[in-house]
């Protein structure tokens, strides 16, 4: 079996999506396959603050985190190529939008509400989904952000098969992007 990667990239690959759409376990298998270093820009970003997320949020709100999101991602994607995992809201924001259009190939990975639901109706760790029914807000939650995800890049639907499978497509989808760029063809 062929070890090397399928071919090099430009820039950084950044994850886009809803929480459980697997942009961290998809993430990790994509830059294992690329040879390429996996960030997670949530780590990062406690990293640089200093506490979580969760803490940041409640002690600052989420115009500062925002804020301090969008200079980490700003300083990863200065960084040479590698996969980075972004937070649900972080394409959401203008600025940062702006920044991984102009420094990255963005991914957006698409999953249904089930599936979503599924990921994420057992773990605790997501603040957002404790307030209220978790179902109903990431329906919400889909309805806002679907939009605006659709600007990335490249789109690949996040199934309920195996997070391999999902990482090969996200592999033929940079591929065929890098291939109709490299043409002169608008991707």
């Amino acid at each position: 079996m062929d070890v090397s990667p399928p071919f090099s990239l430009p820039r950084t690959v950044a994850l886009v999506g809803l929480m459980g759409a697997g942009k961290s376990a998809i993430g990790k298998r994509l830059a294992a396959r690329l040879d390429l270093p996996f960030v997670d820009a949530d780590d990062e970003i406690e990293h640089a603050a200093g506490c979580t997320i969760d803490e940041f949020f409640e002690k600052y709100g989420e115009a500062d985190f925002r804020a301090g999101e969008r200079r980490v991602i700003a300083r990863l994607l200065d960084e040479p190529p590698h996969v980075l995992s972004t937070g649900g809201g972080a394409y959401m924001d203008v600025e940062t939008r702006a920044l991984m259009r102009a420094k990255a190939l963005t991914v957006w990975l698409r999953a249904d509400l089930d599936v979503l639901y599924d990921r994420v109706r057992r773990r605790t760790h997501r603040p957002l989904l404790r307030q209220g029914d978790p179902k109903e807000i990431l329906g919400r939650l889909m309805t806002q952000r679907y939009p605006i995800y659709a600007e990335a890049d490249i789109v690949v639907d996040s199934t309920a098969q195996p997070a391999d499978r999902t990482t090969e497509q996200v592999i033929d989808a940079l591929r065929a992007h890098l291939h109709l760029q490299s043409s002169g063809t608008p991707a």
